[in-house]
Parts: C-alpha cells; sequence; structure tokens
C-alpha cells in the first residue's frame, strides 16, 4: 500500500480531507509550480498537517510530505472527476489538466496563434536549453541569422534569463533557460530534455 493509501484510511481521524483542499488552493492561487518546502510551510499550520506527517514516519522531509499529500489530492481528485492533477513540474507543484481531456485543451490552445512561439523562437529556445549558458554569437553561428529580435521576445516571456558573462573579449551576456520555460514543456528538470550528449544542463532561475 502507498504511503498516500495509508493516509487515506486514516482520513476521518487526520483531517487529509481539509489538508488536500488547502493543498489545491495552494496550488490554483499560485498558477505556477509551488516548491515542496513553501507549500509544507503554509500547510503545516492546517488542521490535521501534524497527523498526517507524523503517519508518514520519524521526520519526515517537506517534499516527501507534500509527494505524498499529492498523490493523496490526486486520488480524490480522479475519484471526483475533476480534471486537475498535482503535477511535479520545474522543482515545484503544479496544479494540470488530467491527461483524458488533453485532447480538448489542445483544440482550445489552438485558436490562441498570438500566443504561440514562432518557428525561430523554438529553434533559438531548443539551442539555449541544450547549449546553455551560451552567448548571442554562438546562437547566432549555429542558426546562421542573427536573433536579437528573438532573444528579446524570450526575456519579455520569461523562457530565458541572463545568467551572466562570458569570460572573454567584449564579456558577451551568457543565456540560460528559466522555470517557465520548463513549466510551458512540461519538464521536472533539464534532465528531462530529450537526450543529447552535448546537452550541459545548469540550474534553472525562476
Amino acid at each position: 500500500m502507498s504511503v498516500a493509501g495509508t493516509a487515506t484510511n486514516e482520513k476521518s481521524e487526520t483531517g487529509t480531507g481539509a489538508l488536500t483542499a488547502a493543498f489545491e488552493a495552494i496550488l490554483l492561487a499560485a498558477g505556477r509550480a509551488v516548491p515542496a518546502e513553501a507549500a509544507w510551510e503554509a500547510l503545516s499550520i492546517t488542521d490535521g498537517a501534524g497527523a498526517f506527517a507524523d503517519a508518514l514516519g520519524k521526520d519526515p522531509k517537506p517534499k516527501d510530505i507534500v509527494e505524498a499529500l499529492a498523490e493523496q489530492l490526486n486520488g480524490e481528485l480522479e475519484a471526483a472527476g475533476r480534471p486537475a492533477r498535482a503535477e511535479r513540474l520545474a522543482g515545484g507543484y503544479r496544479l494540470m489538466v488530467a491527461p483524458e481531456f488533453g485532447s480538448v485543451v489542445a483544440a482550445f490552445d489552438r485558436n490562441r496563434q498570438s500566443t504561440k512561439l514562432s518557428r525561430a523562437s523554438i529553434e533559438t529556445l531548443s539551442i539555449i536549453a541544450y547549449r546553455q549558458p551560451i552567448t548571442r554569437a554562438q546562437i547566432e553561428a549555429i542558426r546562421g541569422v542573427a536573433c536579437g529580435e528573438v532573444l528579446r521576445s524570450l526575456l519579455d516571456r520569461k523562457l530565458i534569463v541572463i545568467k551572466g558573462r562570458a569570460e572573454e573579449i567584449g564579456r558577451p551576456m551568457l543565456y540560460g533557460t528559466t522555470g517557465q520555460f520548463l513549466e510551458l514543456f512540461g519538464l521536472a528538470s533539464l534532465k528531462d530534455l530529450p537526450g543529447n550528449p552535448n546537452a550541459k544542463p545548469t540550474p534553472v532561475e525562476s
């Protein structure tokens, strides 16, 4: 039996329903991935929080507690036929659309043409994701075209960030991806990028 399953059997004693509802409320309000530590800091004052944590063993870490809580919440959401799931993304948890509703959401997204990334943006973003930290000159050498406007657009969308300056003549800026990039593409971390022997993942900045 899973940890969350154990917690389910004790639901009436620990007030798990109130705890999962509070967790769902946090994820709804945040609208972005919430780190486990931040979520548990807020949830620890909720009725039943202490009992839920104690049921997991001696001195469980926040990430373990929230992982079990997410599993519990997902079980309740699925049982109720709700279209959302708490998924681990970008080093935290975010409320996402359940897979079975993916086709409906995809159809909706196709109608939001103005928010789509251009092909040039996707190509540039891919290069940055796999080669970061990387300079503008290096990106343009790979693409074969200027990318100043594309970089500005990606910066505005907060999909990339300036991570520092290269130790070379002119000290050009170095670009890398952000937490919003991970969320946009449904990745928990840069390690989840499709395999590439040249990839050099580095910590992201949110």
